[in-house]
């Protein structure tokens, strides 16, 4: 019984940590843009695989 009266104590802390946690979370702005992220990923990057050299050469190439 007497570990109750250091569990509550315990428990209410670490439930004050959390809510502080989640409203500063929520202030520093963590959670403003959740889809970007997820969508980002479908996006080509904007660096080419194939030099521009490459494409330019291959376009003045004579066809057989």
């Amino acid at each position: 019984m007497e570990i109750i009266f250091i569990l509550i104590p315990i428990a209410i802390i670490l439930l004050g940590f959390a809510v502080w946690a989640f409203f500063w979370s929520v202030n520093s702005g963590q959670y403003d843009d959740l889809d970007s992220p997820a969508h980002s990923i479908l996006f080509d990057d904007d660096d080419h695989l194939i030099p521009d050299e490459a494409k330019q050469s291959k376009a003045h190439s004579p066809r057989d």
